[in-house]
């Protein structure tokens, strides 16, 4: 990898990961394919200066889609990171 943005490439935010980072303080990332847990944890930690207690991981398969009349496509695979904070919050949304 080759900088902290190549590791984590967005935010995801969506009701679940909204529960969570309320209950439980764990944030949701859709991150590269090839990171490892170790990139992951450095790579929120230098980002957000917050302090990484947990990331668990989770390949997410692509859908099949129609494309046309008789075609039928894939959309992409993807990793996502289940980030769980020991000091510090992440607010995405105090900005908008």
């Amino acid at each position: 990898m080759n900088t902290l943005y190549d590791v984590i490439k967005k935010s995801r935010l969506t009701e679940k990961g909204n529960k969570l980072q309320e209950t439980q303080n764990t944030v949701v990332f859709t991150v590269a394919g090839t990171a490892n847990k170790i990139q992951i944890k450095a790579a929120v930690e230098k980002l957000f200066k917050v302090k990484v207690a947990k990331v668990a991981t989770a390949h997410v398969r692509g859908k099949k889609k129609r494309v046309g009349i008789r075609s039928i496509g894939k959309t992409s695979d993807w990793k996502k990171a289940y980030v769980t904070l020991a000091e510090g919050k992440i607010n995405f949304l105090e900005n908008l």
